[in-house]
């Protein structure tokens, strides 16, 4: 008997392709009702969408819109907070202007090179931004939403005691990245300056060469590109002597590099008060208003050219850039009489040449026929090719009709008795009238100024101060003394044959502060001012608006210090996009607007 073959004796169930369901059939009929479960597989009109659809959809909605479609589940939240999406809502809300300062000074010829950030200067352009937290910070500047601390000791050096311990003496500031420098104006020995990061701190001391006691008179921030992360920056004394330091991270230090002494024609009746540093160009301004130009080579400094002008005046404000290569460009805001004793603002504009080869034809030793270009520097380098000048108040020669008139009686209405302050970025000058601020120390000085016994410092509650309130209100919009006067500086490019004259065009008038301002610090089209009674207003120059940041307070006022002319010493501010410092005398306080 033969055996059966194996497919005979399988069975239909393992003959199957496949294996059945081990679960039932439907229902022949499904009972609907109201109360029947809808499926778990049920789709919305929100999930069958694409990524691509949602965004598009979304970039129809406003920014206060696109927080709340955040609610609605995980997966437009995420979409909600496309870089894309709040770049296009950063310039519909804020404008292009306010991206200027994103890579520093932009190569641009037609003469609105613009001051950036001390810390937007030193951003490299990368494929991502989140630029919701950016709008985020941009919002709370525009509110005046910030978060205070004190900025954090540094490591005290080892330096001796100042010669006298007077309260009239200021405190230099320079923010530089995620550094910040301070250094105090007080004469000593020995003067120090403090170096603080997020997590370090460090300091240097500057001593004079001839061992006299010296102060601090300015510091300067080298504003070329750092190479490996290392910052430099010069500190200039009363002596005359010269410091640069270099910054080197992981750990915080300071190295100096070289020093020397300022070779001015009267260096020691005439300090540096200013100076302005883009390697290898050095420009400093002088206390008797001059101004002079150094190619920093070799660790030296020689001198160029000196420039002296008999009608600017202090105060002043420089900014420095490079439009191009081989040129840099220096923007000067100040102060100009007008008659009979009254001042207004004036700008000026230099184009200086900067380091440029020229080729040399010289013959070959070997064949004296054959010529051949050798490069060598220029002769003429850092000197001024070219410079013009803007005044906000012009006057016409010959006859004139009446709107033109018209036009020299407003500007001729704007004119002040003093000037705080004046500040620029080579598009905006603001100026800070200063009526007020003449002959306060003696009022405040005086036996019949009555105090009040219940705070540690006199509150002197003369009649100076309660003008310097009441004024705020009463007076008009042209003659107020807390007002701040805003101008837009126009330079035509040079390259355009039938190109216009400068011109300094008076925008608004900027009201807010109660009481009369004494610093201004300005930067990419915000500036931010601090007021005598201590109140902080921050103002964005393209929409014309302006927050308060802080009010005014007592204990700001107690603290007041006066010089030798009875007017009151000006605090310091700088500030970058993410925060705000305000120095005066031994108080340093960060606020800080990345909350």
């Amino acid at each position: 008997m033969t055996d059966k073959p194996d497919y005979l004796t399988l069975s239909p169930a393992s003959m199957s392709k496949r294996s059945l369901s081990p679960q039932g059939l439907p229902a022949a009929k499904r009972l609907h009702t109201l109360h029947s479960k809808p499926p778990d597989n049920h789709l919305s009109i929100v999930d069958v969408l694409y990524d691509e659809l949602i965004l598009t959809i979304l970039s129809y909605l406003s920014w206060f819109d696109l927080c709340a479609t955040q609610l609605i589940n995980r997966n437009w939240a995420r979409l909600a907070v496309d870089s894309e999406l709040w770049r296009r809502q950063y310039i519909l809300v804020f404008g292009k202007p306010r991206l200027r300062g994103a890579r520093g000074q932009p190569g641009r010829f037609d003469g609105r090179e613009v001051k950036p950030l001390p810390s937007r200067a030193r951003i490299v352009d990368s494929a991502y931004k989140d630029w919701k937290w950016m709008f985020r910070i941009s919002s709370n500047w525009r509110k005046g939403r910030c978060s205070v601390e004190e900025l954090p000791c540094a490591a005290q050096p080892e330096i001796p005691q100042p010669l006298e311990t007077s309260s009239n003496f200021n405190r230099h500031l320079l923010l530089t990245g995620t550094l910040t420098i301070t250094a105090s104006s007080q004469p000593s020995t020995g003067s120090a300056i403090y170096i603080t990061s997020p997590t370090e701190s460090c300091s240097v001391v500057c001593r004079s060469s001839n061992g006299i006691p010296c102060s601090i008179m300015t510091l300067t921030i080298d504003q070329s590109a750092p190479t490996l992360d290392h910052h430099r920056f010069l500190s200039f004394l009363s002596s005359g002597d010269f410091f640069c330091y270099q910054i080197q991270h992981n750990p915080l230090s300071a190295s100096r590099q070289f020093q020397g002494t300022i070779a001015t024609r009267r260096s020691p009746s005439h300090p540096v008060v200013q100076a302005a540093y883009h390697h290898p160009l050095l420009v400093t301004l002088s206390r008797d208003f001059t101004i002079s130009l150094y190619n920093v080579v070799n660790e030296a400094l020689s001198l160029t050219q000196t420039l002296s002008s008999f009608t600017s005046f202090p105060p002043v404000s420089l900014v420095l850039s490079t439009p191009s290569p081989s040129t840099y460009k220096l923007v000067l805001a100040y102060a100009i009489p007008v008659y009979p004793r009254h001042w207004t603002a004036g700008a000026t504009e230099l184009m200086i040449s900067g380091v440029t080869m020229t080729a040399n034809l010289t013959p070959r030793p070997s064949n004296p026929d054959s010529l051949h270009s050798l490069t060598s520097p220029s002769q003429s380098q850092m000197t001024v090719l070219s410079t013009r000048t803007a005044r906000a108040v012009d006057v016409p020669f010959g006859w004139i009709d009446e709107r033109k008139l018209r036009i020299m009686r407003e500007q001729w209405s704007r004119k002040v008795n003093r000037v705080a302050d004046i500040q620029t970025d080579g598009k905006w000058v603001i100026l800070a009238p200063g009526d007020q601020l003449a002959g306060l120390g003696d009022c405040l000085a005086s036996p019949d100024s009555a105090f009040d016994s219940s705070y540690p410092s006199p509150i002197f509650r003369t009649n100076k101060l309660d003008d310097i309130q009441m004024n705020a209100s009463t007076a008009s919009s042209l003659h107020s003394p807390t007002s701040l006067q805003l101008y837009r500086l126009i330079f035509p490019p040079h390259n355009s044959v039938s190109s216009s004259p400068p011109r300094l065009s008076f925008v608004r008038t900027l009201h807010g502060q109660t009481g009369p301002v004494t610093t201004l610090s300005l930067a990419d089209g915000r500036c931010v001012s601090l007021s005598l009674n201590g109140s902080i207003w921050v103002w964005d120059l393209e929409a014309g608006t302006g927050a308060e940041v802080a009010a005014a307070s007592l204990e700001f006022i107690n603290g007041l210090a006066f010089g030798p002319d009875s007017e009151p010493v000006k605090g310091s501010v700088s500030f970058d996009e993410r925060r705000l410092i305000i120095a005066q005398r031994d108080n340093v306080v960060i606020r800080r607007f990345d909350v």
